[in-house]
């Protein structure tokens, strides 16, 4: 756990020091900050692997720290909202958070997504390997985790690559929301299904009009030939 680097960014110093107690006790390496501005430099100079990070905060909010730090950054990042704002989950989700807890939450169940963030990670290392799936437009190379559409190569985040590579593997089927939830985020996911529509409609827009995913109403999404 000590390889694995968690900034915690909150103005409420017993947030901070409740989740921090959490942190050292698991023997993760760590950092704070209570303000948008501090946790831009944090991220810069500690390289964090997973960021719990606060919409409401004093300055730079929690929105705009994580579309600069999208810039830069592939970290995990948990948001964090109160219950009456339905809107910043939303738009949080659509600037690339990956996941979000409401306030008040129970540190428990953040340990237990961090550790299942954790898992993930693991068993797509274990699974990588140099295999390469070609269809008509696109090229995946799992190995490098590299993407090319009509030989040009395109950026993805970790969850947009995986997004991809499930859909490519069940090429012309459909996937349902919760499918895609258990292949990508796991089965101990705790979220709600519309972290996968957003993170699709990211995908969408960088694979453009040649290859496309197709939303089955009712049922999925299904990745089609152009």
């Amino acid at each position: 756990m000590s390889n694995t680097k968690i900034l915690v960014v909150d103005d409420e110093p017993s947030i901070l020091k409740l989740v921090t107690a959490y942190l050292k006790s698991e023997g993760y390496d760590y950092k704070t900050a209570e303000d948008g501005i501090s946790a831009l430099k944090v991220i810069r100079t500690f390289h964090p692997d997973i960021i719990i990070l606060d919409i409401m905060l004093p300055g730079m909010d929690g929105i705009e720290v994580l579309g600069e730090l999208r810039r830069e950054s592939d970290a995990y990042v948990i948001m964090l909202t109160a219950r009456s704002e339905e809107t910043d989950k939303i738009v949080g989700l659509s600037v690339g958070a990956d996941d979000y807890l409401t306030k008040p939450f129970s540190p428990r169940e953040l340990m237990a997504r961090i550790k299942a963030v954790l898992r993930r990670k693991r068993t797509a290392s274990q699974k990588e390997d140099r295999s390469v799936i070609t269809l008509e437009h696109i090229r995946i190379d799992n190995g490098s985790r590299r993407v090319w559409i009509n030989d040009q190569e395109i950026e993805l985040t970790t969850l947009e690559f995986n997004l991809l590579l499930t859909l490519a593997n069940h090429h012309g089927l459909v996937r349902s929301r919760e499918q895609l939830l258990e292949d990508v985020w796991g089965y101990d996911y705790f979220g709600d299904l519309r972290v996968v529509d957003v993170h699709i409609g990211h995908l969408r827009k960088k694979l453009g009009e040649d290859y496309y995913i197709e939303t089955v109403r009712g049922a999925g999404y299904r990745l089609q030939d152009g």
